[in-house]
């Protein structure tokens, strides 16, 4: 809608995905209407980015070398974390909060800016037009997630295929199975050179660190196929990584990653097949 002042852009209080401004409240967020999230028992609520900005505040995480994590406190939306990743080559942001003021435009500006934004999938669409804007910076998103995006704008490069080139160093390969789209980045100069892959929810880091999981809907507990499971398994087998950053704070498996995923499949496989070896009992 044409002349309505941008601080009339919603912001979906449950997910933080940020809409296009409006005079009147949005009459739904579509991405917490699907089964993957949820609208809260009070129902759907709204703020704006003024108003986020009154209430929260961002905090950094120098995570490891040239990694640095991005969240907001208090809690907002489902408490996701972005990742600033520092490269020759120039910075990445690594999916997105809902949070974007003039302090972190400031810290972030003094690590180098950001040269290229990429997202996982729609849970942390969150407010990327904004950060997109403040760094003159392009928006990578795989185009089977293309219905999710709520603020349509040039800014936003929608990618086909299975993998595409983002910075020299730096690939997203298209996994699926929590959104059709789900996106993971491999930094190959991260973890002292043995790689890193960063992913938002496919896989995700569990409590066991040894594992990850695979699901359709995490607050919903909504599983995938095994056969989803192992074709994702499959898929990066074929990236070379030792460690992953998960999508919330220390949401990371910091060695032998590969191993964990392949492992964590092979579970997932034993589990819904029924393995003999194993006692239901117990």
């Amino acid at each position: 809608m044409t002349n309505v002042a941008p601080e009339r852009a919603y912001i979906c209080a449950t997910c933080g995905t940020q809409f296009p401004p409006s005079i009147s409240l949005p009459a739904a967020c579509p991405i917490c209407q699907d089964e993957r999230q949820y609208v809260g028992p009070a129902g759907q609520t709204w703020t704006t980015l003024p108003q986020l900005r009154r209430t929260h505040r961002n905090m950094f995480q120098r995570v490891e070398p040239n990694l640095y994590g991005i969240g907001s406190a208090p809690q907002f939306a489902i408490g996701q974390r972005a990742l600033l990743i520092r490269t020759p080559g120039g910075n990445v942001l690594w999916d997105c909060i809902s949070l974007l003021d003039d302090a972190t435009i400031d810290i972030i500006t003094a690590l180098g800016g950001v040269k290229a934004i990429a997202i996982s999938h729609p849970h942390f669409y969150t407010t990327v037009l904004e950060w997109s804007r403040a760094f003159d910076a392009p928006v990578s998103l795989h185009a089977a997630d293309r219905e999710w995006m709520m603020r349509p704008d040039p800014a936003i490069q929608f990618w086909e295929g299975e993998t595409q080139d983002l910075l020299p160093g730096m690939r997203l390969t298209r996994v699926g199975g929590h959104f059709a789209g789900s996106t993971v980045l491999i930094w190959d100069a991260g973890a002292e050179g043995r790689g890193v892959l960063m992913s938002g929810d496919m896989p995700q880091v569990v409590s066991d660190r040894r594992y990850v999981s695979f699901m359709r809907s995490y607050p919903n507990l909504i599983p995938l196929p095994p056969a989803e499971v192992a074709r994702i398994a499959g898929v990066v087998a074929g990236l070379r990584f030792d460690r992953i950053y998960a999508g919330f704070w220390d949401a990371h498996v910091r060695e032998d990653a590969q191993a964990a995923v392949q492992r964590s499949a092979a579970r997932y496989a034993a589990r819904s097949e029924g393995d003999a070896g194993h006692d239901p009992a117990r």
